[in-house]
């Protein structure tokens, strides 16, 4: 193994079709027009010397370094913002050129600091390189230049002098090494779109500065590393590289956080991970990533990480260090017992969104072939199910239409019920880029998000109130059916008219207008019809949601009326356009397409048709079970009933990620057997018997599939903390339990999968290595996968509209509880907090806040950091208050990454009518001052210290 190199070329790729030639140092080239010279002599194999360049941003041309001569042009134009034309005759190397790039490369080093052999760059510094490349011997002007090198001068303290800005705490800014290039200030701008840099002072007297001379941390800057990557000294360092030095070999990988999918390279020094790098050809992310996925990867070998198994009898009794074998056959006999007490149907498992396909593909069989029922659930229960079921019944596929490449064509954004610059920062910055370049963008959500103003990006706001999504997007159609401005020729060709006939009835009635529905949705009509004109008349139109769609009482509802904007308005099966449900979890939509509902095998097919479930009895070599199973909530009823009493849960952690924790933990009290297998000891594992050590990400092999069904490799790059990859561990526990599943690599379970899927029939390890990645269908007819879905037609034949009546939730305001409690995710934290709250992150987002409008908190007297009583009908908690107009009177909102706020001891029970997803995003509460934390969440805490302990290792005496 080696360092995977990745060419720069300097300058962005042309998409232009049209073709140009020139000659290049006697070479012949012909590159799309728009190429810079440099791009095409490096397409051609000649690197001309650069540093302000990068093919990451535009062309700058401020080095100097990268001249050229180009016969029958006076002077020496930089090549990095001279772009081709047909018949140019270029030299890149002349006596000229060679005595020029020399003398600019003397000005840079005459202000540098000269400790290669110490620098954290030494070998990887591009200006180390490009002073070799021009040949630099000597500098005529000295060293000390203007003098940002040293602390003093001569004797006396050097006003020109900064010191090393270390308050970030993954990377530091060394301000005597800058060469005021500029590249991390376009990299935060163009890249990331947070214009958290600029360049303060001129001449020698300009440096890089985050904000009005602030520090890193103390700036807006957000920590992507775009400009650490950009950067090409060592004037922007990841600590990682100055403690453990430079790489020496790299694995490309698939980051482990949001649904996003970003592509990495693990560079290591042996088994000891020095960075992670975005990987440029990733497919998903193009190069960039977010703090998470760049940064917060420490948490793989956390102290607070258990590495070997654990049993108990009794969730009040200390945890005991076992081996494989007795923690296995512990777990077997406990579940074995169980069927024989209660039958075949009291045990079921959960399978988990944070790991692999193949390992999600184990979990889902072993239930259904080894258990011998089909009680099996997901984590998209509780968010995205209602994506499955809304999508299925008007396209026929449970999953989102376009790959995220798509949004650089899109004219018109209609985000609803997502923040992708918290959640999906990546593509977040793909987005800002093209608002940047003149699409439009709509907002709706109850929050004044990070998306609805950004650095010139202003977004046309409609701030709804929480749990009115119906009645939005219903208004919305009624503005399109009533104003003319359906594409007819769209839904006669690819819908059923009939239904588009009674869908257009129902929807132009005057209740659905937007004056009518003001007054439950607090929507401005005038704002309202403007968001319905622009997204109908503006061009490409891209809808994309997120669980503040999904997690209602009518989250189904809301995603087939997104749906039926999208076929009314014809903007559906080309790029720039569609349905994008945007994931939470990194194989979220993986976990739903291996089979892990309780009714669906892998591939979306239900468990009563016989054909079907004779194919996979035929390769397992069992007869299954034809009756869907229990859901999550089924389980937990059915575990206070005393009939079910057994669960084995797959890296998820339900006691902190379910609505309702009071009615979680009582199901869990209920049960003789929980197997928890995780990293960590989570929530859940208070009140489990069995502890299985699970393996994250970078132990082991496998594949993940992101929000736009891209399927990408997972690659191991150590060898697993715990002895075992999570999918070792399934198959150990059902040849305990009996049944044997006999794989000697996870490749062996994709081929598997393939056999049985047909919109995975193409899908191989060969394949992906070869296309880096593929979107599912992949098969016969799309053998590269399919990036754009519904193309010429819909997978079910014919869209199908079908009317979204809006009915409020059963979840009421009142006199006791007269606020509407909404929940989301912040940047710097992930889901439940068990991987990010365990590395550095934790400086931004140390605790959870509640925000609350400052008319709200002047009425109940509290002052911004105060402690605050937050109850609902279901339970209460405290935390700390954050006074902004972020929400409106009347809304309150937090997030759920800390177990110290247990934030779902607050929702409800509550839920979507079709499939169960609980209803997080509206809750009736109330807000009073408080002294601090509430009798239960210190009742809460004192249970989970007594549950973790663990029995000291008793060593056999010799």
């Amino acid at each position: 193994m080696s360092l995977i190199q990745e060419t720069d070329f300097g300058t962005p790729k042309s998409k232009s079709e049209t073709m140009v030639t020139l000659t290049i140092d006697g070479n012949q080239i012909t590159v799309p027009e728009g190429t810079s010279i440099m791009r095409a002599a490096m397409e051609a194999g000649t690197q001309i010397p650069k540093l302000c360049a990068t093919d990451m941003v535009d062309a700058f041309g401020s080095c100097r370094l990268c001249l050229v001569e180009i016969e029958g042009r006076a002077g020496t134009p930089a090549s990095c913002t001279t772009p081709v034309m047909p018949g140019l005759v270029v030299h890149t190397q002349s006596e000229r050129l060679k005595k020029l790039r020399k003398g600019v490369m003397e000005l840079y080093i005459s202000d540098h600091p000269l400790d290669c052999l110490t620098c954290a760059a030494n070998g990887d510094c591009e200006l180390q390189d490009m002073a070799g490349a021009v040949g630099l011997r000597d500098v005529r002007y000295g060293y000390e230049g203007q003098n940002h090198v040293f602390a003093e001068s001569h004797g006396c303290e050097n006003d020109n002098w900064m010191p090393k800005d270390e308050s970030n705490p993954y990377f530091t800014y060394d301000p005597s090494k800058c060469i005021v290039c500029s590249r991390c200030v376009r990299a935060c701008e163009e890249v990331q779109g947070t214009f958290a840099l600029t360049i303060s002072g001129r001449g020698f007297d300009s440096r890089v500065s985050p904000g009005m001379n602030e520090s890193f941390l103390g700036s807006e800057c957000v920590s992507c590393g775009a400009c650490v990557q950009a950067c090409p000294t060592a004037t922007l360092t990841e600590k990682s590289v100055i403690e453990i030095g430079q790489p020496e070999h790299s694995v490309v990988t698939t980051c482990a956080y949001c649904g996003v999918g970003c592509a990495f390279k693990a560079e290591m020094r042996g088994e000891e991970v020095v960075r992670m790098v975005p990987w440029k050809d990733g497919k998903a992310n193009r190069g960039h990533s977010c703090v998470k996925g760049r940064f917060a990867w420490g948490y793989t070998t956390h102290k607070e990480r258990i590495l070997k198994p654990m049993i108990r009898e009794r969730i009040e009794d200390p945890w005991q260090e076992v081996s494989w074998d007795e923690a296995l056959n512990f777990a077997a006999a406990k579940f074995k017992g169980i069927q024989q007490k209660y039958g075949r149907d009291a045990v079921g498992g959960i399978t988990s969104s944070r790991c692999t396909n193949e390992e999600t593909y184990l979990v889902q069989k072993l239930i259904r072939a080894g258990f011998g029922n089909n009680n099996v659930d997901t984590c998209a229960r509780v968010c995205h199910s209602p994506t499955g079921y809304g999508l299925s019944q008007t396209f026929g596929t449970s999953a989102g239409t376009q790959d995220f490449d798509s949004v650089e064509d899109t004219d018109v954004v209609l985000i609803i019920g997502a923040n992708p610059a918290s959640a999906h920062p990546v593509f977040a910055s793909r987005l800002k880029k093209r608002l940047r370049q003149g699409a439009r963008l709509i907002v709706i959500d109850p929050r004044r998000t990070e998306m609805v103003e950004s650095p010139h990006v202003k977004a046309l706001h409609l701030p709804l109130m929480p749990g009115t999504n119906v009645a939005v997007l219903t208004a919305l159609a009624h503005v399109i059916v009533t104003e003319g401005l359906v594409d007819e020729a769209f839904v006669r060709e690819r819908c059923d008219w009939s239904e588009f006939e009674d869908w257009a009835t129902f929807v132009a009635q005057e209740k659905h207008s937007p004056e009518a529905t003001a007054i439950m949705t607090g929507v401005d009509p005038k704002a309202l019809r403007e968001a319905a004109r622009i997204y109908a008349t503006g061009g490409n139109g891209a809808i994309y949601y997120g669980l503040g769609v999904t997690e209602h009482s009518q989250g189904s509802t809301t995603v087939i009326a997104i749906a039926n904007l999208a076929m009314a308005t014809g903007n559906i099966g080309r790029p720039g356009v569609g349905v994008n449900p945007l994931r939470g979890q990194n194989n979220v939509q993986g976990s739903c397409d291996m089979g892990s509902f309780p009714h669906e095998l892998p591939g979306y097919r239900h468990i009563a048709g016989d054909t079907v479930r004779e194919q996979f009895e035929a390769m397992w070599n069992v007869k299954l079970n034809n009756e869907p199973g229990l859901r999550i909530p089924n389980m937990f009823d059915a575990a206070i009933e005393g009939s079910f009493m057994g669960l084995y849960v797959q890296g998820e952690d339900i006691l902190q990620s379910d609505p309702n924790t009071k009615h979680v933990v009582a199901a869990l009290s209920a049960m003789e057997c929980v197997i928890v297998h995780d990293l960590f000891l989570n929530e859940t594992a208070n009140y489990a018997h069995v502890f299985l050590p699970g393996s994250t990400f970078l132990e082991k092999d496998g594949t993940f599939t992101n929000a736009e069904r891209r399927i990408q490799r997972v690659r191991k790059v150590m060898t697993p903390l715990n002895g075992y990859a999570d999918w070792e561990v399934t198959i150990m526990l059902g040849k305990a339990m009996g049944f044997e599943m006999n794989y000697a690599h996870p490749s062996e379970i994709m081929d598997e999968i393939a056999a049985l899927t047909p919109t995975f029939a193409g899908v191989s390890y060969a394949r992906l290595d070869e296309l880096g990645s593929v979107q599912w269908p992949c098969n016969e007819k799309a053998p590269e996968g399919t990036p754009v879905m519904h193309i010429g037609g819909f997978v079910r034949g014919k869209g199908k509209f079908i009317l979204t009546e809006y009915i409020a939730t059963d979840e009421r305001t009142g006199p006791r509880y007269p606020l509407l409690l909404t929940t989301g995710r912040i940047l710097s934290q992930y889901n439940v907090g068990a991987q990010t709250r365990r590395t550095e992150n934790v400086v931004w987002h140390a605790e959870d806040r509640l925000e609350i409008h400052p008319h709200d908190a002047e009425q109940r007297g509290v002052r911004d950091g105060d402690w605050v009583r937050l109850a609902s009908r279901a339970g209460e908690t405290t935390l700390r208050a954050e006074i902004t107009d972020r929400v409106a009177p009347g809304v309150v909102y937090t997030t759920f990454h800390h177990p110290d706020t247990q934030a779902n001891v607050i929702t409800t029970d509550f839920s979507d009518w079709a499939t169960n997803c609980p209803e997080y995003k509206v809750t009736a509460v109330q807000i009073s001052p408080s002294n601090g934390p509430s009798d239960w969440q210190k009742a809460y805490d004192e249970q989970a210290r007594h549950s973790r302990r663990i029995a000291p290792v008793v060593e056999a005496a010799e």
